[in-house]
């Protein structure tokens, strides 16, 4: 799949390749009302990724529901939202609205997002307001349920825990690193936020570690992404517990890497002797 923020909302990619060839598509990040992002500039450049700081720059729920909805509910693949909020009011309020939405199987909460009402720390850095999100998300929406979960936290699977007792039905990581990047000629950050989130190569070793550690403490799927540039990293995360990837700052790069990815897996599994990639999900030899 792609991951939500790097592939628009579809249509973008349809002239490089089928998209009905990918698991799905998560859209760019959605909240209940439109928002206009950070100042720029909002992303850089580093060694082996790339810092943003967008800001969740979108139209809103309702601008989704009747302007971008109808253009994309036609593509067959699963397309999926990932959903981001101030105040668990938020998250609930425009759960309720895409629940309604015949093609939107399912929908990711962005739970690294900070809580207004709470003094600006991120929903996803602790167990009870993590859990507390899901579960009020949980009560208004009646089909997959997918939380994206943070790593700036000290135990990852303590929060998969805590939102997979909640009614989660699966979990996806991992969101980006916190970071910076610094502009030494003039002394100054070179993001308009200062720090910024980490994606890209660099971050591949956490969130593999990551999703070995909360793909053996949780029973609901698990889907891997972090630093996925081609088919081999693919297939670790895999045999890591991976059910599923997310590809995200590689389609920056090669639009068509999802394909590439898809045949490489194909290529791999004829090349073992497995029928299917569920034949290899964490299968990781310890």
């Amino acid at each position: 799949m792609t991951a939500s923020g790097t592939f628009g909302y579809g249509p973008e990619f349809s002239d490089f390749m089928d998209l009905s060839r990918i698991g799905g598509i998560f859209v760019k990040g959605t909240t209940l009302r439109e928002r206009q992002g950070n100042p720029y500039p909002r992303m850089a450049e580093t060694s082996s990724g790339m810092l943003n700081a967008v800001g969740l720059q979108n139209k809103g729920t309702e601008y989704f529901i009747n302007h971008i909805y109808p253009n994309v509910k036609t593509i067959d693949t699963n397309i999926l939202v990932n959903l981001s909020g101030s105040t668990i009011e938020d998250y609930v309020e425009a759960a309720q609205m895409l629940n309604e939405l015949e093609k939107i199987p399912g929908i990711e909460l962005n739970i690294s997002c900070p809580n207004v009402k709470e003094g600006g720390m991120a929903f996803g850095t602790s167990c009870s307001s993590a859990a507390k999100v899901v579960k009020a998300v949980r009560t208004v929406y009646k089909k997959e349920l997918i939380v994206k979960l943070s790593p700036n936290v000290t135990d990852i699977s303590e929060i998969a825990l805590a939102v997979e007792a909640e009614g989660a039905d699966s979990v996806s990581l991992i969101n980006t690193l916190l970071g910076m990047a610094i502009d030494s000629e003039k002394r100054k950050p070179i993001l308009s936020t200062v720090t910024g989130g980490l994606s890209g190569p660099a971050v591949k070793p956490i969130a593999l570690r990551m999703v070995w550690q909360v793909a053996r403490a949780v029973k609901i799927p698990v889907i891997g992404l972090g630093g996925i540039m081609n088919a081999a990293d693919a297939i670790e995360f895999i045999l890591a517990g991976a059910s599923a990837i997310q590809i995200g700052t590689a389609n920056f790069i090669d639009p068509t890497v999802s394909i590439k990815v898809i045949d490489g897996i194909d290529n791999y599994l004829d090349r073992h002797g497995f029928q299917s990639v569920s034949d290899i999900i964490g299968t990781l030899e310890i």
